[in-house]
């Protein structure tokens, strides 16, 4: 929300209070409550007007600082952001002051205050990183607003799922989830938290809708605004980016730790298409027959009769006996099985009246169910807020997983009303709007937990915020089948997995409209390399004869690969739930000290081994992207090396996909044609030594000192880790191939 007219004046009609100077400051535990007047206080008489900001400065684990600034003090509205859900906070502040200042330090980072003018000054060992200056704290009538100062060459990144330009400087972002596709402004998957290349994030604390001024308004301020009586935020500090994040999930979530068959090919039905047994079969036994085997199969949303979403229940003219079914494609074809659901309920739905009954839908103010008539007639939404509501939704889900059922879609959850409902809770609407979209899908997520149990859960989601992270995999929407969608799915899913997700998914061809052959072709490439790899669309199949039977040639040799690297996949997966540090990084989080990197988003990290660079040009044209400073071996080519940093223009072949494999590394892979990504890892591995430098193994801590845990974080005899000796020093020059052991 914008309130200045340029720099110097306000817009007609804003009266702002802005914090000016402190009156009171008492010591607490971790921290200092400071209250801030909005007018110069020169003698008693000038404390007789004008509002007072109550300001908490305070650090709740080490190395971030919060500042939670209120006006008017009353209940604390509900729900909020669920803090530390998974790993305690770690203490570590000291405090000090002066008559005048007022300091918290925390992990290396400071906070200080000054008294007049007030401002707040926070601070890394070596420098300024920002500041909360004269006049950048205020009232506006209504709505709160606060800014941070921004240095001249800060970038700031991050925000949630955003599909515009991946760099946010410049920008208006509405932390407001909303169901528009990839190629506009809004999102399904906004994240109040974003990071910055100056070696700090900043997460705000509110649920609701947070409107962002990435130097929009004033080119030197992030701006922040909420309407509400309160803001907290924290400034989170870090020496490289990955601490930042290891930090700011420790505060909101980690990310579960997910079965290792999820990361091999799910195929879905497409959503406008035949869904009936003989196509299913057919595709199943099709793509076996071209060496692309399916791990998990998705039925979308016509499992259910048309106008009965959701109904929970297969529709008897495509699958008269799907319990049958369902076991026969398993078996046949070892698949797991997927259905898609979402939380609205279709006047015409035969459960529609049960909901009714047993008040299970979101009310309006006089309580009669809220509904409209877009996506299905007469619409309701379950409200989760119901306990009661909640567990009849379940028991609809437990009948389906008796039925076969193995995960589900969780499709929508951003189109929530917030306008003159009421939740059962009592739960504020507009705070509730994007919240909804955590406990939407945590309530599914639980529900396989415990069916599965733990490790054994993923739900293939759509809309998240703040915590959502928790609860994979997210996949990014609804694009179109181009060059250009793709390049934003790609800026949308770094951008999240720079917001505390560590893995990202997307329809695999585009969702809308059929992609042409070259672009079907770039985009397999493109999309098994992700974390989570998906074929999907809406009038047209996915499957890779529809785009020649070279399409299938070039997806068996992606497929397999991404089947060998997963002893590398499931290791980055561990290090995710335990760190938050996600599977497909923007290249600045791998290199912060390289300015060119911190611009790139046509490229990008698998891990800190690999670095992966789509093709989003048509064929014969030339690709480019970067290559930092070191040497870079190529994956697919062993003998074919170079060294950054250094732009790279090539014309890329349409069976190929850049990749290269980064100085320092061990590569640890499993066997070639193994058929599925869930294998006992420890068998048969082969071990790529990458340049290594005498004296130690830079990298191999990430990539395979994480045996142990590999072998004792999987169940169920999936992902087992690798043992071995010591790899104490190898030598490979210009141009040989990487040192090859096999265990």
């Amino acid at each position: 929300m914008r309130f200045n007219d340029g720099f110097w004046l306000l817009k007609s009609g804003v009266k702002p209070y802005f914090g000016l100077q402190v009156v009171q400051a008492t010591k607490e535990q971790n921290g200092f409550n400071l209250q801030v007047s909005t007018k110069p206080i020169r003698h008693r008489g000038d404390t007789l007007a004008g509002p007072v900001l109550s300001v908490r400065v305070h650090s709740p684990t080490e190395g971030v600082i919060g500042v939670k600034i209120e006006h008017f003090k009353h209940i604390e509205s509900t729900p909020n952001i669920t803090l530390f859900p998974d790993d305690p906070p770690i203490p570590s502040v000291s405090l000090s002051n002066t008559d005048t200042s007022w300091s918290v330090s925390t992990g290396g980072f400071s906070a200080t205050i000054a008294e007049n003018p007030y401002t707040i000054t926070f601070n890394s060992p070596t420098r300024t990183l920002t500041s909360a200056g004269y006049k950048h704290q205020a009232i506006y009538d209504v709505p709160y607003k606060w800014t941070l100062r921004s240095a001249s060459n800060k970038l700031v990144y991050g925000l949630g799922e955003q599909f515009g330009a991946f760099v946010k400087n410049g920008q208006s972002v509405s932390i407001w989830n909303q169901d528009g596709g990839t190629s506009s402004e809004q999102a399904y998957k906004c994240v109040p938290f974003y990071i910055t290349n100056r070696n700090y994030g900043v997460f705000i604390n509110h649920p609701g809708e947070v409107e962002v001024e990435v130097g929009s308004e004033k080119v030197s301020r992030v701006g922040v605004s909420v309407a509400d009586e309160s803001l907290e935020y924290f400034v989170i500090y870090g020496e490289t980016p990955l601490d930042i994040l290891d930090r700011y999930t420790r505060m909101t979530g980690r990310p579960a730790l997910l079965p290792a068959w999820t990361f091999g090919l799910w195929l879905s039905t497409s959503f406008l298409t035949s869904y009936d047994e003989k196509t299913v079969s057919g595709f199943l036994q099709g793509m076996l027959k071209r060496n692309c085997p399916v791990r998990v199969f998705h039925l979308d949303c016509f499992w259910m009769k048309q106008y009965e979403w959701c109904s929970f229940t297969f529709d008897p003219d495509n699958f008269p006996n799907p319990k049958a079914y369902l076991a026969d494609i398993k078996s046949r074809y070892g698949v797991k099985v997927c259905v898609w659901i979402n939380p609205y309920i279709s006047q015409l739905s035969p459960i529609f009246q049960e909901a009714i009954k047993g008040g299970y839908l979101i009310k309006r103010k006089d309580g009669t169910p809220w509904q409209w008539d877009l996506w299905q007639p007469g619409l309701g939404v379950v409200d989760v807020t119901n306990p009661a509501a909640r567990k009849w939704y379940e028991d609809k889900l437990d009948a389906l997983v008796d039925l076969g059922v193995d995960t589900f879609k969780t499709d929508f959850g951003e189109r929530i009303p917030h306008a003159s409902v009421v939740f059962h809770d009592g739960s504020d609407p507009m705070r509730m709007h994007n919240t909804y979209s955590v406990v939407y899908n945590e309530m599914v997520f639980r529900l396989l937990e415990r069916r599965f149990g733990k490790g054994e859960a993923v739900v293939f989601a759509r809309s998240a915020t703040a915590g959502g992270q928790r609860f994979p995999v997210h996949w990014g929407g609804d694009c179109e089948s181009t060059f250009e969608a793709m390049a934003e799915t790609l800026r949308g899913g770094l951008s999240l997995t720079s917001s505390g997700f560590a893995f990202a998914s997307h329809d695999i061809g585009g969702f809308e409209g059929h992609p042409p052959p070259e672009v079907y072709h770039r985009w397999v490439a493109y999309g098994l390399f992700s974390s989570h790899s998906r074929l999907h669309g809406s009038m047209s199949y996915r499957v890779p004869w529809q785009y020649g039977e070279e399409a299938a040639t070039y997806m068996a040799r992606f497929l397999d690969m991404k089947h060998r690297l997963m002893p590398y996949l499931y290791n980055l997966a561990l290090e995710a739930h335990a760190k938050g540090h996600p599977l497909q990084r923007a290249m600045f989080l791998e290199f912060p000290t390289d300015p060119t990197a911190h611009h790139l988003d046509r490229q990008f990290m698998l891990g800190p081994a690999l670095l992966v660079a789509p093709v989003f040009v048509p064929t014969g044209e030339p690709s480019e992207y970067y290559l930092p400073a070191g040497r870079w071996t190529s994956l697919f080519h062993p003998g074919r090396t170079r060294v950054g940093p250094v732009w790279v223009r090539e014309v890329v072949p349409l069976d190929e996909i850049p990749v290269w494999v980064r100085a320092g590394s061990v590569l640890c892979l499993g066997p070639a044609s193994m058929g599925r990504p869930d294998y006992e890892f420890a068998l048969d591995v082969e071990m790529r030594v990458y340049e290594l430098e005498e004296g130690g193994v830079r990298r191999r801590k990430c990539l395979w000192g994480g045996a142990r845990r590999l072998r004792e974080g999987a169940s169920g005899g999936q992902g087992r880790g690798v043992d071995g000796g010591e790899v104490k020093k190898v030598d490979v020059g210009e141009g040989k191939t990487p040192v090859v052991l096999k265990l």
